[in-house]
């Protein structure tokens, strides 16, 4: 079966303190791990070891990326553990530099990733309501994507060579907030895009 990697990016706040993020994590660990893959799964606000984050990245054949959409992007802290794990990797492990060489210089930027086995997943949770995108008529974000606000998440993937599986997002967690509606998706989402690989199919 697949080896799964589960990084729960979210920052606690006294407004957000980020249990619904750990337990959408918590719960993709208990589905996958009962359905007989191999789960390690890191809480970046509990503390990590950088040696070890880049192991796990190494070892996983698939990685969910769990976090709050803070500000358009990931939390802070989040950031902070890119800065370093990825920082760090990039000594061949995660990556072998930039991807580009003395020999063509200004060719292949970003293609250099080691992890080119790996597919992972984004799960996000935001305060936006889903009708604040894919919807021309609003006017933030004007007809944008998920996966559009999302890309620098997904552009980071892809410089260690990861492959993308679809982005699940819970919104309205804030106003509005469906939680048993959202658990009932995801559960069928990471069924119908993690449950089912087995490692030959890494």
């Amino acid at each position: 079966m697949s080896k799964i990697f589960i990084l729960n990016g979210a920052q606690p706040y006294p407004f957000a303190p980020g249990a619904l993020n750990a337990a959408f994590a918590q719960r993709a660990n208990d589905a996958l791990e009962g359905a007989g893959h191999t789960l390690r799964l890191t809480t970046i606000a509990e503390g990590y070891d950088v040696e070890a984050e880049i192991a796990n990245h190494q070892w996983a054949d698939r990685i969910l990326l769990q976090f709050p959409v803070n500000w358009m992007g990931v939390p802070w802290s989040f950031k902070k553990y890119m800065d370093e794990v990825y920082t760090a990797g990039m000594d061949g492990r995660l990556c072998h530099g930039d991807g580009r060489s003395q020999e063509a210089p200004k060719a292949n930027y970003g293609m250099g990733g080691a992890l080119s086995g790996t597919r992972y997943m984004i799960s996000a949770t935001l305060n936006a309501p889903r009708a604040a995108f894919d919807t021309p008529s609003e006017p933030f974000f004007a007809g944008a994507r998920i996966d559009d606000l999302l890309r620098p998440v997904h552009l980071n993937a892809k410089f260690f060579g990861m492959a993308p599986l679809p982005t699940f997002a819970a919104h309205d967690v804030m106003k509005n907030p469906e939680i048993a509606q959202d658990f009932a998706r995801f559960d069928a989402h990471i069924a119908e895009h993690f449950g089912a690989l087995t490692h030959a199919e890494a």
